[in-house]
């Protein structure tokens, strides 16, 4: 009997092998995963008038386009840690900021490195990781490790991709990650975008509810992000097409959760989860298709393992995306399920949500408590009272939205096709109260099948008294540590 040793070594030799051989339908392929921050669909492909993304319109076009893809969690590190690992962040236990402490429960968590690893691939990642603990992550490779939110020296990271991937013939799982569209909204770097935007040329994003000549002047250097993290794509994919290797690699792009803006980052409403999704796998995957199913960033990981021909560990919570890719879908999902802990200690406002073909349903674990999230960002980028006063003018629909951001009830109900930016509560009304209690049964349902330890009420509080003790002097402070891996895991 072989050992395990041996057998891992036969698999990595069978791997490179078919690797260098003619492309093969059925070889395992290379996996390219292209990752920007902090920003939504804001793409021409998903139709925003404003967006100049010619080079992600075109990958689009080559591959398949999910128009309803959902984050696990509107924050840089829950969001990453749950596509990695597949796994929710109240699963895997990065619940919050990696910067502000927060890990993952199990420093021996499965993923995409360490499984695709294991299976004979080189791995790569550029740019930030943003998990902890690092070291559960087994990149081979490792270039710009940093946020670099200034923006410098953005050749290197097509440059740096170009010299993974030419570093052998075998298979490669490689992740490059950008600064845009994060924080600062920087209007142009290195002479990208070629053509910036001004304020007059856009609007607001229309689930801000709010458009001002202060959102606009935001909104146009958000787009002015969007279109050099375009262009610094468009470096990356010739790369990738002059070193030979783009027809046995998968591309994935996505976002890692909505932009930096009111009602997106950091809540639970459609401006923080829905993030673009567009993968290219030639020969595999429709070309020009555009899918509709309700899809979560915890699929990709049962993706990428189907398609490498990697067992999955247990306890998966996605389903891979292999049928939709070959437009060969069997049923699909009915409710798709997002949530939300904390980001910085600033805003811990525990929600868990369950939407459908139609409706959205917004459970706060905390209810009729003011939501430090709301004020966080407001008083942060967007000028405090100035703002507030400037809300005044709005709709009385429109403010009464900003007031129950700040305070929710314990449940929101949004009608998605009559009410696609959320804002007319529809919990209270008894038009919508089968389909209230209906989602009310699926989120529970959920909830207890992932094992989420906050149906315990008693957690809900433990973690805020957690959060609280690191506020003094008047700041939050990041902690040594924390101790919710002790009572949160399961």
């Amino acid at each position: 009997m072989k050992s395990r040793a041996a057998t891992t070594w036969v698999s990595a030799l069978a791997l490179t092998l078919l690797a260098c051989a003619t492309p093969d339908s059925n070889a395992p392929p290379n996996v390219l995963l292209i990752v920007s921050e902090d920003n939504g669909p804001e793409l021409g492909v998903y139709g925003d008038p404003y967006a100049r993304t010619p080079h992600l319109d075109q990958l689009a076009a080559e591959g398949v386009l999910f128009d309803r893809a959902y984050v696990a969690q509107a924050g840089c590190s829950p969001s990453r840690a749950a596509f990695l690992t597949g796994l929710y962040p109240h699963q895997n236990g990065q619940i919050g900021l990696a910067t502000w402490r927060y890990r993952m429960f199990d420093d021996a968590t499965p993923n995409m490195a360490s499984l695709l690893k294991s299976a004979g691939y080189r791995t790569g990642m550029i740019g930030k990781l943003h998990v902890n603990p690092e070291e559960a992550f087994p990149f081979d490779f490792r270039a710009i490790q940093g946020s670099n939110f200034k923006r410098e020296n953005l050749d290197d990271y097509a440059a740096e991709a170009r010299r993974f991937i030419e570093l052998d013939e075998g298979p490669f799982f490689l992740s490059v990650n950008y600064p845009d569209a994060h924080r600062p909204f920087l209007r142009q770097v290195d002479g990208l975008p070629e053509e910036p935007l001004e304020p007059e040329q856009v609007r607001t994003p229309p689930y801000m509810g709010v458009d001002t000549p202060e959102t606009r002047t935001q909104a146009a250097d958000y787009y002015n992000s969007i279109g050099r993290l375009d262009a610094l794509v468009g470096h990356l994919l010739r790369e990738l097409d002059e070193s030979g290797r783009a027809e046995r690699t998968l591309v994935i792009y996505l976002g890692d959760h909505g932009a930096d803006l009111l009602r997106g980052k950091r809540t639970s409403y459609e401006g923080g989860v829905r993030v673009p999704l567009i993968i290219r796998w030639p020969r595999h995957a429709e070309v020009g298709a555009v899918r509709r199913e309700l899809v979560s960033l915890v699929d990709l990981l049962p993706t990428l393992l189907e398609a490498a021909g990697v067992e999955p560990p247990d306890r998966l919570a996605g389903r891979s995306l292999v049928e939709l890719l070959e437009a060969k879908p069997e049923e699909w999902r009915r409710y798709l399920f997002t949530e939300f802990h904390v980001h910085s200690n600033h805003n811990y406002y525990p929600q868990r949500t369950v939407r459908d073909e139609r409706f959205k349903l917004i459970r706060n674990l905390m209810p009729d408590e003011v939501n430090p999230g709301a004020d966080f960002t407001v008083d942060r980028f967007f000028g405090g009272d100035a703002f507030r006063s400037a809300l005044t003018a709005e709709a009385a629909e429109i403010r009464l939205a900003y007031e129950q951001m700040r305070q929710p009830p314990e449940f929101e109900l949004y009608d998605l096709q009559a009410d696609p930016y959320e804002f007319k509560n529809l919990a209270g009304d008894d038009a919508h109260g089968a389909d209230l209690e209906r989602l009310q049964k699926a989120l529970e349902a959920w909830r207890i099948e992932t094992g989420d330890p906050f149906l315990d009420p008693a957690n809900v509080l433990r973690l805020k008294a957690e959060v609280d003790a690191s506020f003094k002097d008047g700041e939050y402070v990041r902690p040594e540590s924390w101790e919710y891996g002790d009572y949160l895991r399961n």
